[in-house]
């Protein structure tokens, strides 16, 4: 729950709102692409967090890729320039991307002062990060269930009163995601390559696969099966882009929304208004309050996370101001700014990342190997998970 609420986000409707008035809606189509892969990637990158993590003195377990980086490839300096990256990219995609779209929402639906709202959440912020990756999930999973079933329950009532238009819809981003008509395919062309730039990247914003930040999560996890443990990488991948992200689109494309010129909250607000009403409005800002709200509260934890291998426990408090100080700044903000800061944010915390997962891929092949092949018994035993669960042993130990 805790890498759902990390997961789904602004990127589920502000996000798809973006990528299709950018790229159009063939954006979609990459997008798909994008969590296709990254259905792969995160459960390469959930098992090396689990095979590769540490446990403390208080007995939590903590990992990611600067622990596989260091551990696993034994390139200390890519661990930490991971780690510093994510730090950044915890300001940029967890923090400022989801203030600035709450701040929209409320002042499109309820005319509340930027400054106002970002003051509000950073207060909140700052009093839920204090419990860590731990207190976050205890918020998460009570958060996340609610907030996905609702979205998803009103996003379905809106494609069933314009069922008719669904088959067209996905039509049009099959057509456009490989349009190469326009001017001999020049112009086609560009829009093709701006659909697949808008789709790739806003499906990894919202994924976040590849990134290495959400496994810390599952790194952090009481699982003793990295295999097993990475399984729920992959459903977070298909709820988050697969299903809501697409249910999103959908409701645009077949409402005919999308040619009212209008983009992120308050493409959102026109659509849902169109069968709800003024109820429409409420909810969209309620959904993407909530929805930035839990992501917002799960990077506070991998932000801490990450500052943690870097300082050890020395500057806690002091990124958790900053933090907190942070979603003031996103409300102010420009939209284009704050997603230009997210891709570089984005880039940065990728490459390492990859470059891990492209290192290590003989251990995540093996790791597959054993899960699809050896009954689960032999596989704990082999591996020594019930050694782990026990506390007998640490993920640390030599032979793991």
């Amino acid at each position: 729950m805790t890498a759902l609420a990390g997961s789904i986000g602004t990127g589920n409707i502000v996000g798809v709102a973006t990528a299709l008035t950018i790229g159009g809606p063939g954006a979609i189509f990459w997008m798909w692409v994008s969590a296709g892969i990254g259905m792969t990637t995160i459960w390469g990158e959930a098992v090396l967090a689990v095979k590769y993590r540490v446990k403390g003195k208080d007995g939590r377990f903590t990992g990611g890729p600067m622990y596989y980086l260091e551990r696993g490839v034994g390139k200390k300096g890519l661990a930490l320039l991971f780690a510093a990256a994510c730090v950044l990219a915890s300001f940029g995609m967890g923090n400022m991307a989801q203030s600035n779209a709450i701040a929209g929402a409320l002042k499109e639906g309820f005319d509340l002062p930027p400054l106002f709202t970002g003051s509000i959440i950073a207060v909140l912020l700052f009093l839920i990060s204090a419990g860590g990756l731990k207190g976050t999930a205890k918020v998460a999973e009570k958060l996340v269930p609610v907030m996905t079933l609702g979205y998803i329950g009103a996003c379905l009532a809106i494609l069933f009163f314009f069922s008719g238009e669904i088959l067209p819809a996905f039509q049009l981003i099959f057509h456009d995601a490989f349009s190469l008509e326009a001017a001999a395919g020049g112009v086609g062309g560009t829009v093709m390559l701006r659909a697949m730039e808008c789709g790739i990247s806003r499906g990894i914003f919202t994924n976040e696969a590849g990134l290495g930040c959400s496994v810390m999560a599952y790194g952090g996890s009481d699982g003793t099966e990295p295999g097993k443990q990475a399984c729920w990488g992959i459903l977070q991948v298909f709820i988050d882009t697969i299903l809501m992200c697409t249910l999103t689109a959908l409701c645009f494309l077949t409402t005919g929304m999308l040619s009212t010129g209008k983009d992120g909250a308050a493409l959102s607000t026109a659509c849902f208004s169109l069968l709800f009403g003024p109820w429409g409005e409420v909810f969209v800002c309620g959904a993407i309050t909530l929805f930035a709200f839990a992501t917002m509260i799960a990077w506070s934890a991998y932000g801490q996370t990450a500052m943690e291998y870097l300082f050890g426990g020395r500057f806690r408090k002091a990124y958790r101001l900053a933090f907190s100080g942070a979603a003031v700044l996103g409300c102010q903000l420009s939209l284009t700014a704050v997603w230009d800061l997210c891709d570089s944010f984005n880039g940065l915390m990728a490459i390492p990342n990859i470059a891990a997962l492209f290192l290590l891929s003989g251990e995540i092949v093996k790791e597959k190997q054993r899960c699809l092949g050896r009954p689960k018994k032999k596989l704990r035993k082999s591996r020594g998970y019930d050694k782990i669960a026990t506390g007998a042993e640490g993920p640390s130990a030599p032979g793991f």
